[in-house]
């Protein structure tokens, strides 16, 4: 049987994420591309069409969990600031453990360069293929930079499971809206700011992830499996390590409707 419990349910915090967007956009412009480290700015079409926040709201407000015994989970969700250092993370993790982690490749639009192999780095489609298949809810995220579109598409994410690893995204926490089930299993880490104490912030672009840091905590906080304050990258990178194994071989709270 085992024991359940109550947390806010995605709809009512997706209602409170759009407060606090809208809030913030009164005071400055708000980029929340996937590609948003980019110096230009492109419109989000993943969160202004495939997972539009007003387009499941209901009156329901809390989400039943259920105590399970260990299992491993199949996806590792990265989540935090840009510019936080997930990157890196990402990076390491699967250059130290080859054969249980990988990052799903992307799909793009633009033509492959004459070093490039179809399905190494990039898969290279048609604009009109990638156009139905964004129409059809295949991708998980995708935008457009330099005129071309880039996205993860959701097989890509099913094939490294198949393969039997876990699949590493570093992605918007709006996503967690499609990743949320049994089938892709997720350990949702949010890598949190580093402190500003003790840090020199010539340019406040510290306080900038501070403050980014803070919004996604508000909004996002109760999805968090595991937070980490990346004071410093290699003890960052041991502690997740730690509790991914530690994750694995003790009881965890899931949905209930990963189960029924």
């Amino acid at each position: 049987a085992g024991s359940a419990g109550l947390i806010p349910s995605p709809e009512l915090q997706e209602w409170r994420t759009a407060c606090i967007a809208l809030e913030k956009s009164k005071h400055e412009q708000v980029n929340c591309s996937i590609f948003g480290r980019k110096k230009k700015q492109y419109k989000d079409k993943y969160l202004a069409k495939h997972n539009a926040v007003f387009d499941q709201l209901d009156l329901v407000t809390y989400e039943e969990v259920v105590k399970l015994p260990s299992f491993m989970r199949k996806t590792l969700v990265l989540l935090g600031a840009h510019g936080v250092g997930r990157r890196h993370i990402k990076n390491t993790l699967i250059a130290k453990h080859t054969d249980k982690y990988a990052y799903p490749i992307p799909h793009t639009t633009r033509p492959p360069r004459s070093d490039e192999e179809n399905g190494r780095n990039y898969y290279f489609v048609s604009h009109d293929e990638m156009m139905a298949d964004i129409a059809a809810n295949e991708y998980l995220e995708y935008g457009t930079h330099e005129e071309a579109m880039y996205g993860t598409k959701l097989e890509t994410i099913r094939k490294i499971h198949h393969e039997g690893k876990v699949a590493i995204l570093d992605v918007e926490p709006q996503a967690l809206k499609v990743l949320r089930t049994s089938e892709f299993a997720p350990y949702v880490v949010f890598i949190a700011a580093p402190l500003l104490q003790n840090l020199a912030d010539y340019d406040g672009s510290l306080e900038r992830l501070a403050k980014e840091s803070d919004l996604l905590r508000q909004a996002y906080g109760h999805f968090f499996d595991l937070t980490i304050v990346n004071n410093d990258i290699e003890e960052t990178i041991a502690a997740l390590e730690r509790a991914i194994e530690r994750v694995h071989t003790t009881a965890q709270w899931v949905p209930v409707s990963w189960v029924y």
